[in-house]
């Protein structure tokens, strides 16, 4: 007898193998709009209910083309949901198998790893990435300065001729390891907008040599959080601003050539710092991380507005999604009091493995093939991008590659209304899994896994999110073998190494299989 595992599998191979695509004409250009701690309930056209912040271009993008209601981060924080959409591969099959690449940290992905930039270059495609990238460097520095880089410092600090010297040392040398040795041709942005360096950082050095420390005002609550070398007069507010700049002139510089071009544009936003540009202050009535929203949202109109403008809205892929929930710590009680909440019906909030930690608005247009006001309500992942621009762009994914990426494009051609995949598994910022089997969800720990408190009864936590989207009633107790048979799914995407079809794939290290 077939096991489920071998059944779901056997199932995705004819999902993917039923809508080839017919790719006359010109390969489409691609656009990835990261957003930066969005929730799910920050986007108006996911739960108008629950929202009270305007978001009228990411709901003219939604209009145009479909909404899934059941999409997931890899994980609650940001490193390792970056290195799932970059890679279509789950983040705990590497090394970080809890938290973020810390500062001064090393790339994640590794070299020899294929990226959705890789993928598109092997097809003639210009890459950019523009904005966040928090994935790693070999940053240029030795190991008698590391101390001294990674030291902590007063908010007042002020920078001696040692520490300047020691920084031209530093940022006078080309950074290896980002964005340009993994898959993309340019790069432009802030590593982590609220840590240092703070300067922007572009292809592979720095726009400048930082050669002071941050100013203290900048230091305040929701603004910067750690103090460092930065730019003579650095203004956090400024980086948004200089992003979509760069962004729309990407798109503009593009429309003149004949080649296809990918854009992945990781928003430093509304992550912290809160820090709003002036034309964006007071505009929400709620506060600073709803006016930041609304700047996101209008960043996101600019890029629209400029695929318009050069006639490049038809033959363009837009994809918007978030790297994970909204962050309870910018004052998320004093929004729900207003009417707005980040996490929507959802709950908890980003680090958590509750629903409010991953499951993410995630919005695809794609004119003449996307109908539009579509709304999806199947089980994806944001691994599946990568399996997805292959298929669309008719390239075949070696065994090795993309090993928890399935195609989506039989559901945005509306082919079928199921998903590709009968599983998913994400992340808290501790690494505690939650393991979906359709509507179920198996919680591997007692609580939140992150940040949020709750009381949990039982070890393990079992959630029919069909029924009951908010997490309230933990079914544990009552499904013993629904749990251990959701332990065996989860046992064996941890050693096949994969969970797509295809022969059995390594992981990088042991996988910590149960916390608690």
């Amino acid at each position: 007898m077939k096991t489920i595992m071998e059944i779901s599998l056997f199932v995705g191979c004819i999902l993917v193998a039923v809508c080839p695509l017919d790719t006359q004409g010109a390969l489409p250009n691609i656009v990835i709009l990261y957003a930066d701690d969005l929730g799910y309930g920050d986007v108006q056209c996911y739960t108008k209910e629950h929202s009270r912040i305007p978001t009228p271009h990411i709901d003219r993008l939604a209009r145009g083309g479909m909404r899934f209601t059941d999409a997931h981060s890899s994980s609650g924080v940001c490193t390792p949901s970056r290195y799932t959409l970059l890679t279509g591969r789950y983040h705990w099959r590497t090394k970080l198998q809890s938290g973020i690449v810390g500062l001064w940290g090393n790339p994640l992905i590794a070299e020899d790893r294929l990226t959705i930039g890789d993928l598109a270059q092997k097809k003639g495609y210009h890459t950019a990435c523009i904005g966040k990238w928090h994935l790693g460097w070999d940053w240029p520095i030795a190991n008698n300065q590391r101390k001294t880089m990674q030291q902590s410092y007063p908010k007042n600090a002020q920078a001696t001729s040692e520490q300047r010297e020691l920084w031209a040392s530093v940022f006078g040398t080309p950074i290896a390891g980002g964005p340009i040795t993994r898959g993309f041709d340019f790069y432009f942005g802030t590593d982590v907008p609220n840590w240092p360096p703070f300067c922007f950082i572009e292809n592979d050095q720095t726009v400048g040599v930082p050669s002071e420390f941050l100013d203290e005002k900048q230091l305040a609550r929701n603004l910067a959080s750690t103090q460092g070398p930065a730019l003579r007069d650095w203004d956090l507010e400024n980086i948004l601003p200089e992003l979509k700049k760069r962004a729309v002139n990407y798109l503009t510089e593009q429309a003149k050539t004949p080649n296809p071009f990918l854009l992945y544009l990781p928003f430093t936003s509304p992550h912290t710092p809160l820090s709003v540009s002036a034309e964006w202050k007071g505009k929400s009535g709620l506060g600073p991380y709803a006016d930041l929203v609304m700047e996101t949202d209008g960043v996101v109109g600019s890029i629209l507005d400029a695929l318009d403008q050069h006639g490049l809205t038809e033959n363009t892929i837009v994809l918007f999604t978030s790297d994970n929930g909204c962050a309870h710590y910018i004052d998320v009680h004093q929004l729900e009091a207003k009417g707005h909440y980040p996490s929507g019906p959802l709950r908890g909030y980003k680090s958590d493995t509750w629903e409010g930690g991953h499951r993410i608005p995630f919005i695809i247009r794609w004119p003449g093939v996307i109908a539009p006001d579509g709304v999806s309500d199947a089980l994806i992942h944001q691994a599946d991008l990568l399996a997805t621009v292959a298929e669309i762009i008719e390239i075949d994914l070696k065994p090795h590659e993309g090993e928890d990426s399935f195609s989506l494009l039989s559901l945005l051609q509306g082919d079928t209304k199921d998903s590709p995949r009968s599983h998913s598994v994400s992340c808290s910022i501790r690494g505690v899994p939650s393991v979906r089997q359709g509507h179920w969800k198996l919680i591997l720990d007692a609580g939140s896994g992150g940040w949020s408190k709750g009381e949990v009864t039982t070890d393990l936590q079992l959630y029919r999110l069909d029924e009951d989207i908010g997490e309230t009633q933990n079914l544990a107790p009552a499904f013993p073998g629904e749990i251990k048979q959701m332990k065996e799914v989860f046992e064996t995407l941890i050693n096949r190494g994969r969970s797509t079809p295809g022969p059995r794939q390594n992981n990088d290290v042991e996988v910590k299989r149960y916390l608690n």
